[in-house]
């Protein structure tokens, strides 16, 4: 098909489609208005795209906004959020009229970019541009999983699709380049990307920096490209959406020309119609160009409020249909019904866990990514919906199912997901992924997880229970040197609300560790691993690996006595504070040793269990750690001191960069001494 969509005439009343068209307008207009804040030029523009959308294709309940089976809208240019809750609240979600007065208002249902599990209809938290075009990528790809998993011969529980309206934002963020090329190499023919076309950003046109042959572009990433010249011609965007639902091989980009601020006689297709509301009189002047009464504000004229509405009983019908149907499939194949209504309710299967492993004492060890893959292992045995990948280190990360295949065009069934060398896009896809109800889990190095920070973030606000492996994750990295070493990188992700990073310092505390994560059903999970081997510890000489759920335990203590200093240690460098506690001892200094994998988890306890693992009558503490120092004051104190790393690596075999950079025994017996004086007053 040419990439200009032709006209096709139009079966609906297009008088009532102008009328509904310019209720969605000044809907999100007034409010704007009413808050003074927001972005009103993209809800003008694309409201004729939204309306066809809606009216014409999307199969969804809004009295049942989770029904499985529904197709998804992601609004990745989530600036234009007003356009979303007009549609959501005119085709009948429970989204009441004084929600939207209330606009950018503490509390409301209508915050200033969508949020996930605020907002009835609502896929995915969006506001960075780029993250919801990922987002609906991973929704794409659980699609076909599901698909591919349940479905059996004719008879069908799965069969949705993916919309994405994006921005020129959107597509200038490079996280779109990296989700883009990977769904065209997928053929993710479920999913569509609606563009914003209007030529404008916030700083003015985007001629300033942006110039992207976007259709060529996208034609490289092997999409189907189609282009409809005016948003306001309906008949075009339907025709272009009906081309995207007939594309069976390829992703489809439906590129729409639209104008920012549509009607405004002062400000469409200019910049000040983006961020900032148009103004009492410009608002006036706007409704008088749609035929609008000038005073009126949230006005829903009658016949454009029942046509919306129609949206209900469509979506009813769509879900009983589809209900009747899954319950016949259901009792087909009960097995496969367990498996699903596990994914829809977040239920881990009985005996998930059964297969994790015990390691046994070995002063050699294991790398904890190496302990991990064994146990991540034996839990994708028990859990079919854990799928995951990582972006080009699979050997590194240790992140393979064995035995499983890898997700890809003509076996959407396998679990392995190759995302390439895209750690960006694969965070945001992860989201997508967990937001669809599978257990989703990527890899990469511990300091390229800055490449993936924004999406990590939006899980965290998300509360999405994507798991992280991230490797390599200190100075003992070794030759590759310090762009390779991460230093920062672990303090700044326990900064985040909601992240549970835990680094663990053996086999079996990565077991837990693991468990943990499959576990959560409201936190992401980095897990912290080592490139280097560890030694697994004798569980019999030293406390239960079990002490990890609690974020910290006391994993070597002091016989029938109160210690003089508490170390604290955290994955590799336990090992550290465990033998310079023997060290100490030989010098008649006792020492506690406490492992604290997990800040969060620590502090969710009670006060006491905190005191019974840090009392505050030892002052004196050393927390080692081979990242930077700044945090650990919140557990060492005034007196304390930590052995840490204030500066970048180096390249050099692992244990000479750690002695090079102060890790021995030695220095945390020195700090220990230190800390103790200071304790009792003297320098």
């Amino acid at each position: 098909m040419s990439a200009n969509v032709q006209q096709l005439e139009t079966t609906k009343d297009s008088a009532l489609d102008q009328l509904c068209i310019n209720t969605i307008r000044t809907l999100s207009i007034d409010a704007i208005q009413k808050a003074n804040s927001g972005h009103p030029g993209a809800p003008m523009g694309l409201a004729p795209v939204a309306y066809v959308l809606w009216d014409r294709f999307l199969r969804h309940n809004p009295q049942g906004p989770r029904w499985a089976n529904r197709d998804r809208v992601v609004l990745s240019a989530g600036h234009a959020s007003m356009l979303l809750y007009s549609m959501l609240h005119l085709t009948g979600y429970d989204l009441p009229l004084s929600e939207i007065e209330r606009f950018r208002q503490i509390g409301s249902k209508c915050p200033g970019h969508p949020e996930y599990n605020i907002t009835p209809g609502v896929e995915t938290t969006t506001g960075p541009l780029g993250q919801g075009i990922a987002n609906s990528v991973g929704m794409a790809i659980t699609e076909r999983w599901l698909a591919a998993h349940f479905n059996q011969g004719e008879d069908k529980i799965v069969d949705y699709r993916i919309y994405s309206i994006c921005s020129d934002g959107d597509m200038m963020e490079g996280i779109s380049h990296e989700s883009a090329a990977l769904a065209g190499h997928l053929k993710l023919s479920n999913l569509t990307w609606l563009y914003d076309s209007n030529h404008i950003s916030l700083d003015g046109p985007t001629s300033l920096a942006y110039s992207d042959d976007v259709e060529s572009r996208f034609r490289g990433y092997h999409w189907n490209v189609l282009t409809v010249e005016d948003a306001n011609d309906l008949a075009a965007v339907e025709a272009a959406l009906r081309a995207a639902q007939a594309e069976t091989e390829r992703p489809t980009l439906i590129i729409v020309h639209s104008h920012i601020g549509y009607g405004s006689p002062n400000k469409q297709d200019k910049s000040a119609a983006h961020g900032e509301p148009l103004g009492a009189d410009e608002v006036k002047a706007a409704k008088r160009f749609y035929g609008w009464p000038e005073d009126a504000q949230f006005l829903i004229p009658e016949d454009a409020g029942a046509h919306m509405a129609e949206a209900v009983a469509r979506g009813q019908k769509w879900e009983a249909d589809w209900k009747a149907r899954y319950e016949s499939w259901a009792k087909k194949n009960p097995e496969l019904a367990k498996q699903w209504e596990g994914i829809m309710t977040g239920k881990l299967p009985e005996g998930w866990d059964k297969d994790v492993p015990v390691f046994p004492a070995d002063a050699k060890g294991l790398a904890t990514r190496e302990s991990g893959n064994k146990v991540m292992n034996a839990i994708a045995k028990n859990v079919p919906w854990l799928v995951g990948g990582s972006a080009d280190l699979e050997s590194s990360n240790k992140t393979k199912i064995d035995g499983d295949k890898s997700f890809e065009s003509g076996n959407y069934g396998g679990r392995i997901l190759r995302f390439g060398v895209r750690e960006m896009g694969m965070g945001g896809i992860l989201n997508g992924i967990a937001a669809s109800g599978l257990r989703a889990f990527g890899g990469t190095f511990m300091v390229f997880s800055d490449y993936m920070r924004g999406a990590i973030r939006l899980a965290c606000i998300m509360e999405l229970p994507v798991t992280y492996v991230f490797t390599h994750d200190s100075i003992a990295v070794g030759e590759d040197g310090p762009t390779h070493e991460p230093v920062e990188q672990v303090m700044s992700l326990r900064l985040m609300p909601y992240m549970r990073l835990i680094r663990p310092a053996d086999a079996n505390e990565t077991a837990v560790a693991w468990k943990l994560a499959i576990e959560s059903t409201g936190h992401p999970t980095v897990l912290s691993l080592t490139r280097q081997a560890v030694p697994t510890f004798d569980r019999s000489k030293y406390a239960s690996a079990e002490g990890v759920r609690k974020g910290a335990y006391v994993f070597s203590d002091v016989p029938a006595a109160a210690p003089d200093v508490i170390l604290i240690g955290t994955g590799s460098e336990l090992q550290l504070a465990l033998e310079a506690q023997e060290k100490l001892a030989g010098e008649g200094v006792k020492a506690r040793v406490v492992s604290m994998p997990c800040w969060d988890l620590f502090e969710e306890q009670s006060a006491e269990y905190k005191e019974s693992v840090l009392p505050s009558s030892v002052r004196a503490r050393v927390a080692v750690e081979a990242g930077t120092p700044i945090g650990w004051e919140r557990y060492v104190g005034l007196d304390g001191r930590v052995v840490g790393q204030k500066q970048f690596g180096a390249s050099g075999p692992a244990k000479e960069v750690f002695k090079h950079f102060g890790f021995t025994v030695e220095n945390v017996v020195e700090h220990a001494k230190e800390s103790i004086a200071a304790a009792k007053g003297q320098k």
